[in-house]
């Protein structure tokens, strides 16, 4: 085998056994990995003792973890550390934590979702038999596990999001489907003056509250508890917010949605469209690209999105000073503009 061909090899296999990788992180997360090496590096030993797990599995473990580049190996002692990146993300208290997101929603939840990839895309699955995003908001243990992990996931975009958009003289936000408040309490900690209407499923509007209140912002957000498709909006409000809403609707919904949220808009407001997003000749990014494809596995009629499409979509509709930024690197990007005054 040439070294061209050889090479291909090696990377077709690499994403093959890509699966693999994501398991041995969610494993790692599972028993605490990142957790127990955040205040110091430790022998497989000792991981074992504090884990609670049997020495060969822990040894198992922490060499694939050291082999894909989540935690660091001194081979004179055999102790292992986190590296910067599992340190930063995915240690719990960790500045930019995010590891119940990876740990409830991405491998209790959207990993058996996949199981059903194969037969949404060629149409062999009855359209009844799809399990739907609605359909799994409806189970109170299935949402309250999603909502959890989706507001862990969502505070750090928040912060983001406040710092790239002005909302210095908004005083209303409609947040639609908004889950568990994360960016909404975001933007009202950014901006004092603002009050929000949160709009989600009622089992997911119940867990929302809790965390509201743990915010402090019990008088200042409120909810509709309701499909959000289907639900009635608040009108003449000063900014709307939709983040991570397009990836899981059906695509024909989207441009309907972006003129109703025009409609509902005061003259001046602001639009924020924050989602999976590849770029326009649809050749990554690859995190954007994978994460639209598991969203297709429960929403088969969902739409690839790209900001050229999207950004053509609030032109045509009548929003102004349509802006782009990048929010998680690689992965999810912003789209703002504003209603004429």
């Amino acid at each position: 085998m040439n070294n061209g061909l050889a090479e291909t090899a090696e990377e077709v296999s690499r994403i093959a056994f890509g699966f693999m990788a994501s398991k041995a992180l969610f494993a790692g997360l599972h028993i605490d990995i990142f957790t127990l090496l955040a205040d110091g590096p430790k022998k497989s030993a000792e991981i074992a003792k504090l884990a609670e797990v049997p020495m060969n599995r822990v040894t198992t473990l922490m060499t694939a973890l050291t082999s894909i580049g989540l935690v660091d190996r001194d081979d004179e002692g055999e102790i292992y550390s986190n590296s910067p990146g599992a340190e930063a993300f995915l240690a719990k208290g960790a500045k930019y934590e995010f590891g119940d997101y990876l740990r409830y929603q991405i491998d209790k939840q959207m990993y058996p979702f996949l199981g059903q990839l194969n037969e949404v895309l060629d149409g062999s699955l009855d359209p009844e038999a799809v399990d739907s995003y609605q359909h799994w908001m409806s189970d109170p243990d299935q949402a309250s596990v999603y909502s959890e992990a989706q507001h862990a996931g969502s505070l750090g975009p928040g912060r983001t999001l406040a710092r790239l958009v002005d909302l210095s003289t908004a005083k209303t936000l409609l947040d639609v489907g908004g889950g568990t408040g994360a960016m909404s309490i975001r933007l009202l900690e950014a901006y004092p003056e603002m009050i929000a209407t949160i709009i989600d499923f009622p089992n997911v509007a119940e867990i929302g509250w809790q965390f509201i209140s743990d915010a402090g912002m019990v008088d200042r957000i409120r909810y509709i508890p309701s499909n959000a498709l289907v639900a009635e909006w608040p009108k003449e409000q000063d900014a709307i917010l939709m983040s991570y809403l397009f990836s899981g609707i059906p695509g024909s919904e989207v441009p309907r949605l972006v003129e109703y949220a025009f409609d509902c808009m005061a003259p001046g407001g602001h639009y924020m469209i924050h989602d999976f997003m590849v770029e326009d000749d649809r050749t990554g990014p690859p995190m954007a690209a994978l994460w639209q494809l598991q969203h297709m596995a429960f929403t088969p009629d969902a739409r690839s999105v790209t900001p050229g499409w999207l950004r053509s979509r609030l032109s045509e509709v009548g929003f102004v000073d349509i802006e782009e930024d990048e929010m998680v690197p690689g992965l999810t990007r912003l789209i703002h503009a504003k209603k004429p005054g």
